[in-house]
């Protein structure tokens, strides 16, 4: 891939910047730099109002089709907007999950009317959408999915629990990986269900976390309903369906979250100058390796999504390994900048009395990275099966009696 930017690109550059200051600077200053990792729970209202003037303005869904109600954005200008969204301290966006993630299956996988029915919505930040895969014994191993959903006439009937479930207090809809055939094997039993969350059967209770938000939630499913027709695919095609998902999940939009990290870094840069450490050849080392290692990260994603084969490609497999331990180290580090005053919780930020610090916040939310989004183990095995073609981790024999 050519790293650099046209002239015509510079350009484009240049008016996402403008807008998005324009926009910070102005009407929507309370929400610059909130609703990210950790902080997702805050000013719900605020950040609404400004998805719904980024659909105005025709800044949604930027690498979708236009036929589809995108921008048609070239995989250049994605990362030139990510970047800049990031720089600007944009918020974290509530319509992520049915931007990146649904809109493009349905693009994919989805038929005409379901693309008619649920894409404009995703546009114009007018319908919210949650992911309904973990359980509490299938988060790692996804096709160990016990949700079930059963034909009843022109409905499907939705049964069982789904857990860390975002935003799903705010969303319309989630989409739901679900058993269809208790019969067929584990990776062939599934189906990729639309199921609106607002009816009866359906309930809602968030968790609350060590950052003290709670934008993951637990949901119940008991009996609720939706339409026959807002299967995804068809019965049974559920893994292949859900995998293309994930596969969605590495999109342009890392770009974004890699330059959100740069401003982490600096932020335990900014600490260490503060407290006198910049001096320390220990400090300085590792601010270095991890300035070193952040490039190594965007430049390896930038090969991945340049690659006709980027979610199969040896480098697509060790990316989100790579940059959840990152985040996971710099957290760690972020708080031996800061020595005894990383002992002190009751350190809020100044502007919001409620709200950790961003570094306290930096530190706790990055503990999870390693975990969500399959764990540093699953992306372990998946480099070493898929990647490298080794053996498979020994399973455990049954035993009779």
């Amino acid at each position: 891939m050519d790293l650099g930017f046209s002239d015509d690109d510079e350009a484009f550059r240049a008016e996402a910047r403008s807008w998005l200051t324009a926009q910070l600077d102005g009407p929507h200053a309370v929400v610059r730099g909130r609703g990210g990792p950790g902080d997702e729970h805050a000013l719900f209202d605020e950040r609404l109002a400004w998805e719904h003037s980024l659909a105005a303005a025709g800044r949604t869904c930027v690498g979708w089709p236009v036929e589809h109600g995108g921008q048609g954005l070239s995989l250049h200008r994605q990362v030139i907007w990510y970047e800049e969204y990031a720089r600007a301290g944009g918020p974290g966006r509530l319509g992520h999950i049915g931007e990146t993630l649904l809109g493009p299956t349905l693009i994919h996988f989805g038929s005409p009317d379901q693309q008619q029915r649920f894409l404009p919505g995703i546009v114009a930040g007018t319908e919210m959408w949650a992911q309904g895969y973990s359980e509490p014994n299938a988060g790692s191993d996804l096709a160990n999915v016990q949700t079930t959903a059963v034909r009843d006439g022109d409905d499907w009937v939705v049964t069982g629990q789904k857990v860390w479930t975002s935003l799903a207090h705010w969303a319309q809809w989630a989409f739901v990986l679900c058993r269809t055939d208790r019969d067929a094997p584990k990776h062939k039993g599934l189906s990729y269900l639309l199921v609106p969350l607002d009816q009866p059967g359906v309930e809602i209770r968030p968790i609350r976390q060590v950052t003290g938000s709670s934008e993951f939630n637990e949901v119940f499913f008991d009996e609720a309903r939706t339409s026959a027709d807002n299967i995804v695919g068809a019965p049974g095609d559920g893994w292949k369906v859900a995998n293309g998902t994930l596969a969605f999940e590495r999109g342009a939009s890392t770009l974004g979250q890699q330059l959100t990290f740069t401003n982490h870094l600096q932020g335990v840069i900014d600490a260490a100058r503060r407290r006198g450490l910049l001096e320390d050849p220990v400090v300085r080392q590792r601010i270095t390796d991890a300035w070193l290692k952040l490039r190594i990260m965007r430049f390896t994603t930038l090969r991945v999504l340049s690659s006709d084969a980027a979610s199969l490609s040896p480098e697509a497999m060790i990316t989100k390994l790579y940059w959840a331990t990152w985040h996971r180290d710099l957290g760690e580090l972020a708080m031996d900048v800061l020595g005894a005053e990383g002992l002190d919780w009751s350190a809020h930020d100044s502007d919001d009395p409620e709200r950790l610090t961003p570094l306290h916040q930096l530190f706790l939310f990055s503990r999870s990275d390693t975990i969500y989004a399959g764990s540093n183990e699953i992306q372990r095995n998946i480099i070493s099966e898929r990647g490298l073609g080794l053996p498979r981790e020994p399973r455990p024999t049954p035993t009779t009696t």
